[in-house]
């Protein structure tokens, strides 16, 4: 008998390794930068507003912190996933860890020397972090079985819960450690970020090896009949198909950010306190992140459109309960923890969507694109929302959130159209080949 050549070799361990020993390492490793991660993201977060409000003195320039910060993400999402494509995940998400550690400590500069700029600037490039999750989620695909890439996706989001529900709440420790260190009592919190991000890239630099993505490009072409899914089998689309699934995430973002931006100002204009802000947005994080496994099943079970649409409908009745969240806490903390969920919903199922429904060699590009759209469009939404708020109140960003949802459903029902037309498509010819 001859001997099997290496790659030969490599190629008939392709079950176990794409669902098996190597994915469940890759999502181990994963999940524990994300988590990393998540803590400085979520620490930074509830912050910045209230910093460059502090420091500039104005309510209105506090709608950039959300802003930078998506911008940031943005910026980041196309030049990770180029550097991604080019010499793996591994090196991407470490680069994303580093560059997010530079805008923390600029953060803190800016907060110490009183200039507001400088502190925007530093959450700008602290941004990065969000982009590195957001590539952490896609890098879960890599070698995941078709049947399994939902639920692989969604865990590794889940994972940001754990960080970025205690973020929000390291307000006080921050101001502690702070005061140590003779800085703004606020800005302390960035001492967490800069560690967190540090630790985040020392275990995905050790960790990740071999490259999940490098390692797929080695294994055989997926099959996507294999191993026991009854979901549809799903068939890539057409450019102007993937973008609308581009354009519906990228919607959930703009109302999830527009909404959340500007909440700890108007939890501290109805009488709220700090700590009231840091368990709001502590409730809003966690419906973000802690339902994902759920929604990854869901999306496994019934379809990832139908996913996407429920995740409108949670976000429909947020808004509403956004118009009128002035009258009590218990409403605005309600609607924060709803707007999560909805959120979580739509882009789990959707970043399934653009990596199921784009050919292979455009995948990394195309998930690339998503993340920086979707980041930028939350950039967007955040600036104008601090205008929004500034005019007149948070009720206008509720009804301009309702037009964004419409735009999104519209593009949902579209991509679900197109997606079954290819199924049918894709059926018929593999009978006329039988």
């Amino acid at each position: 008998m001859t001997a099997a050549s290496p790659v030969e070799a490599r190629h008939s361990r392709y079950p176990l390794e794409r669902g098996g020993a190597l994915q469940r390492k890759t999502l181990w490793v994963l999940s524990a930068g994300t988590i990393l991660g998540g803590l400085g993201v979520g620490a930074s977060l509830s912050v910045g507003a209230l910093l460059l409000a502090e420091v500039s003195g104005s309510a209105g320039i506090s709608g950039l912190a959300s802003a930078m910060f998506n911008m940031g993400a943005a910026l980041a999402g196309i030049p990770l996933a180029k550097l991604a494509a080019a010499k793996g995940r591994r090196r991407a998400i470490v680069t994303g860890n580093s560059v997010a550690m530079v805008g923390a400590v600029t953060a803190v500069y800016g907060t110490s020397i009183g200039v507001w700029p400088v502190l925007a600037l530093g959450i700008l490039v602290l941004g990065v972090a969000s982009s590195v999750q957001l590539l952490a989620r896609f890098t879960a695909t890599d070698l995941a079985l078709p049947q399994n890439r939902a639920r692989d996706l969604s865990l590794v989001v889940w994972t940001i819960t754990i960080g970025a529900v205690v973020g929000p709440n390291l307000m006080g420790p921050g101001a502690w450690i702070g005061g140590v260190l003779g800085i703004n009592p606020l800005a302390g919190v960035f001492v967490f970020t800069i560690a967190a991000q540090l630790l985040a890239a020392t275990v995905s630099w050790f960790g990740l090896r071999p490259d999940p993505l490098l390692t797929a490009r080695d294994l055989p072409a997926e099959d996507v009949s294999a191993a026991g899914s009854n979901a549809p089998v799903a068939v890539p689309i057409s450019r102007g198909g993937q973008a609308r699934v581009i354009v519906l995430i990228a919607m959930a973002q703009a109302v999830m950010v527009a909404l959340m931006a500007m909440a700890p100002l108007h939890i501290m204009d109805t009488g709220g306190t700090h700590e009231r802000v840091g368990f709001t947005l502590s409730l809003h994080i966690a419906g973000m992140y802690v339902l994902s496994p759920v929604f990854g099943m869901l999306a496994m079970k019934i379809g990832r459109p139908a996913v996407v649409s429920i995740g409108w409908a949670i976000l429909l009745v947020s808004v509403g309960l956004a118009f009128v969240a002035h009258t009590s806490p218990i409403v605005m903390e309600a609607s924060m923890m709803l707007l999560g969920v909805g959120w979580g919903a739509v882009t789990v199922a959707g970043a399934t969507l653009i990596t199921e429904l784009t050919p292979v060699a455009d995948r990394t590009k195309r998930q690339g694109q998503s993340d920086a759209i979707m980041s930028g469009s939350g950039a967007i939404a955040g600036v104008l929302a601090g205008i929004a708020f500034a005019v007149s109140g948070y009720q206008l960003i509720a009804l301009v959130c309702l037009v964004l949802i419409a735009v999104g459903i519209i593009a949902t029902v579209a991509v679900a159209r197109e997606s079954a037309r290819a199924r049918a498509a894709s059926g018929a010819d593999s009978q006329k080949a039988e």
